[in-house]
């Protein structure tokens, strides 16, 4: 079981951000009302949990670093009392690089804080310009140093490449300066030009696909090189240091997300629910406080069941199993895709070894196209 907490402001929204963030200015949020709506949301949302052991705690955004240290502090203090954490849980803080935010790491560390997940998204200050990030090279490089020499061990960054312009020889640079760091993990995406973006309305010069996938596959090879294992689509790390809030969600398990526009997806009995907060932060401290900030609520369906499950686990390197899609997603295997999985297997997009099905090296690589395949309804 996993607990997600969105907080939604950031300084300043980037051309490519799809993600349900705001901007604004330092301690000019309503930090104190959003906090009490976010425990209220919690409490009312616990007993879903059923008192399930909580494995995991991601605190994303927006820039949640922006929050005060004290807010943070009481967030997590009530998710201690509230809820049945494990001893050994995994708490996250997103977090962009910037001497702001960097000032209060110690005190986040304090506060319960065991794992940075830093925006770094590229060194190359022109780049940077470009994806409007306000911070810089020498910013990045600091934030990092600073969170080491504090002591957290759990440190990810997040890398992008396919950007604006970007030759191979500066994206193979942005990796070589980010395995330099020598962190725990790694998260290597592709810029994509998502609808409701500044760079959706005007779009930038990117790589073409084929130039995207040359730099995929020279940095990917780097970041091997460089001593990473790469155990899902982006994602990279030592052994033992993959990210277990987003493992929770890549093996179709369980998570509680509170704060706007968060999602949940629970088993509830014999069957499996999405639910949806309210999105807007200020509809969201007025619906919490009217009860009504669940707006959503879904049933899946045994196709929806199905291809979700696909499209989160084939996203692992090594896959899933039978015994992990039955007890998942609460369907006889036989009855539902076994046929199915035998056919791609035959063509070759799936393999199969000791009992795991994975996706091949060569759909691993298209996984858009495979995970089309699980796109039918069924009974």
């Amino acid at each position: 079981m996993g607990l997600y907490i969105h907080l939604p402001w950031c300084l300043h929204k980037c051309g490519y951000c799809d993600f349900n963030s705001h901007a604004t200015t330092a301690n000019a949020f309503p930090e104190e009302d959003y906090v009490q709506a976010l425990i209220t949301d919690l409490v009312a949302g616990k007993d879903e949990l059923q008192g399930r052991s909580v494995q995991s705690i991601f605190i994303g955004g927006g820039t949640p670093s922006l929050f005060s240290v004290q807010a943070i502090s009481t967030i997590l203090n009530a998710c201690q009392q509230q809820l049945n954490l494990s001893s050994d849980c995994e708490i996250t803080l997103e977090t962009n690089p910037g001497t702001f935010e960097g000032e209060k790491f110690a005190d986040f560390k304090l506060a319960g804080v065991n794992r940075l997940s830093i925006g770094v998204q590229s060194f190359d200050p022109e780049q940077l310009k470009k994806l409007e990030r306000i911070h810089g090279r020498d910013e990045a490089l600091h934030t990092v140093r600073t969170a080491q020499q504090l002591g957290f061990e759990n440190i990810n960054i997040d890398l992008m490449f396919a950007l604006p312009g970007q030759t191979l020889e500066q994206a193979l640079d942005d990796v070589a300066q980010a395995c330099a760091l020598d962190l725990p993990h790694l998260s290597y995406y592709q810029l994509t030009i998502e609808p409701n973006t500044r760079f959706h309305r005007f779009p930038p010069a990117i790589p073409s696909l084929d130039q995207a996938a040359d730099i995929q596959t020279a940095a990917m090879a780097a970041i091997n090189d460089a001593g990473y294992a790469r155990y899902e689509v982006s994602a990279f790390s030592r052994q033992g240091a993959e990210c277990r809030h987003n493992l929770n969600y890549w093996q179709f398990g369980d998570y509680l997300g509170i704060g706007a526009g968060a999602h949940s997806k629970l088993t509830v009995g014999h069957q499996i629910k999405r639910f949806q907060r309210v999105r807007q932060p200020d509809s969201y401290l007025t619906a919490v406080a009217q009860q009504k900030h669940v707006i959503q609520m879904r049933l899946l369906r045994s196709n929806d069941l199905i291809f979700e499950f696909m499209l989160n686990q084939l996203r692992l390197r090594r896959g899933f199993t039978r015994v992990d899609f039955e007890q998942r997603t609460q369907l006889c295997w036989q009855d539902t895709i076994a046929s199915q999985i035998d056919h791609l297997l035959a063509l070759g997009h799936l393999e199969q070894v000791a009992g795991r099905y994975f996706a091949s090296e060569h759909a691993y690589r298209f996984l858009d196209s495979l995970l089309q395949e699980f796109l039918v309804e069924t009974p």
